[in-house]
């Protein structure tokens, strides 16, 4: 908990929002507990434990999609990549906008700080392709900043 704990909480904060990314963070923990003696290598604990964040990460955006939803509020249809400061201009907003596994692929290689390993661990695909998911969120990142002399 010491040691992943923070960059776990801002993987789910960052995923969730705030409120359900404490709530996912909690529940990874709890799991995790209920679980550590299925732990077999611990020296992969990080992949481990961030590998139940993203399960509980989707199970909140599914049951967060089965909830009633009042009409005409747009923000409530929106990804579950919860941007830290909408609308700002920072470089997790453009991270934001990539695609889905590019972006999970770099917020996991640089928010929750896992090597490429961890990342494909987490994601459910081979090291290559994690390697190779960051590598193109990196590229389109560049290029557009590069299109955009005023970016970050």
């Amino acid at each position: 908990m010491e040691r992943h704990g923070p960059a776990l909480l801002r993987f789910c904060v960052a995923r969730l929002g705030p409120d359900r990314g404490e709530d996912a963070f909690q529940e990874t923990l709890i799991a995790a507990l209920r679980h550590l003696d299925e732990l077999r290598d611990p020296g992969a604990v990080a992949g481990w434990l961030f590998s139940i964040a993203q399960r509980k990460i989707v199970d909140a955006a599914r049951s967060r999609s089965r909830e009633p939803v009042a009409h005409g509020r747009p923000e409530d249809h929106a990804d579950p990549w919860h941007d830290p400061e909408p609308g700002d201009g920072t470089i997790w907003s453009r991270v934001a906008g990539l695609p889905p596994k590019q972006r999970e692929a770099i917020g996991l290689r640089y928010l929750a700080d896992l090597s490429h390993a961890d990342v494909a661990r987490v994601a459910g695909t081979s090291e290559e392709a994690a390697r190779r998911n960051v590598f193109e969120g990196l590229r389109r990142l560049r290029r557009d900043a590069a299109e955009d002399p005023d970016a970050p």
